[in-house]
């Protein structure tokens, strides 16, 4: 009897895991294929990370109100975010389309321009693509091609037991938009009439229609001698990032409840909405911030840090990964952020 398994009860990266088990490597020059935040090749003197992502009308964006420049620039942000994940440095992408007939030569070109502006911000180069027609929507394929020094790669498997856990930034801000969005686009669906209510939450609006990659953080760790020993970037949610480090270093951790950042904004609009930060945080994704671990030796480089913030440290693989509450319970983490592969 032929046994037919649902896809959606595997999720992502239980798809990919599944799909790639024991995938052999043919070329030695491919120091890294699937399983991190990028691939890494060896190109001479240099590395060159490969990461790709695809985005598709209806389920990554909704563009009741996403405008197709800022849908354009965070297309090719979310790449970049994975390149600077790695510690490597983006240098040139490919774009490729696929575009139903109620888009016209203006909305695409539209599209375009949100490209065009990330290429101008982060100075890397469109060097191809494709273009297609589709049945269902727009469709957004965008590869990203760095480069870095062999020895200065950061993988997602580096961690060791009393290492330091760090994010960048702040959390929950995108998915906290998202929220305000979505709220805002049903009150539309019922009264075109009624003027969306979104003055004061510019930050967390920016935060998911136009996000930035944190092209700043390897330079940061360069100016305070730090060399991460595993990093990642939160596009899935605090929580699954965490797992993947724990999973990929061999390792468990205790995040603490109370030293994760957020933004006002972020903190008024959960209340608005009765929703917990911390579960923003935890499961919104989409931050682009980078989570990544530091020997417990550099602690005094970046307790001063305001952009650096030490929210927990890594443990035996035997401890598990825990979230430490402000009362000092212990929760499993569970990933519970965005299932693409969801019904």
């Amino acid at each position: 009897m032929t046994k037919n398994t649902s896809i959606a009860s595997l999720g992502e990266f239980g798809l990919i895991d599944r799909l790639t088990e024991n995938w052999p490597s043919f070329q030695p020059s491919t120091l890294k294929g699937i399983g991190d935040d990028a691939a890494v090749i060896a190109a001479g003197d240099q590395v060159l990370v490969v990461t790709t992502d695809l985005l598709l009308e209806g389920i990554h964006f909704n563009l009741m109100y996403t405008p197709l420049k800022y849908l354009g620039y965070k297309a090719v942000v979310v790449n970049l975010s994975d390149v600077y994940a790695m510690n490597a440095l983006p240098k040139q992408i490919t774009v490729s389309i696929g575009i139903s007939s109620r888009f016209t030569l203006e909305m695409v070109e539209e599209l375009y321009q949100g490209i065009r502006a990330a290429c101008e911000k982060y100075q890397v180069d469109l060097a191809g693509g494709d273009t297609s027609s589709s049945l269902t929507g727009m469709v957004i394929s965008i590869t990203a091609l760095g480069t870095a020094a062999p020895g200065e790669v950061t993988y997602r498997s580096g961690a060791s037991p009393n290492d330091l856990l760090c994010v960048s930034g702040d959390l929950g801000g995108a998915y906290m938009g998202l929220q305000l969005l979505e709220r805002e686009n049903e009150v539309f669906k019922v009264n075109p009439q009624m003027k969306p209510k979104l003055e004061g939450f510019d930050y967390i609006l920016q935060r998911q229609l136009k996000p930035e990659a944190r092209y700043d953080i390897p330079g940061i760790f360069k100016n305070l001698d730090i060399r991460p020993t595993s990093m990642i970037d939160i596009s899935d949610g605090l929580s699954s990032e965490i797992l993947h480090l724990c999973k990929a270093s061999g390792v468990g951790c205790r995040l603490h409840e109370d030293k994760i950042p957020y933004d006002e904004q972020t903190r008024d609009m959960a209340l608005e909405m009765n929703i917990n930060p911390l579960v923003a945080a935890l499961n919104g994704g989409e931050d682009y911030e980078l989570l990544f671990t530091i020997p417990i030796a550099d602690f005094d480089k970046v307790k001063n840090d305001t952009d650096i913030t030490v929210i927990g440290h890594m443990t035996r693989p035997e401890d598990g990964a825990m979230l430490v509450t402000g009362a000092g319970a212990l929760i499993p983490l569970v990933a519970q952020g965005f299932n693409h592969l969801s019904k």
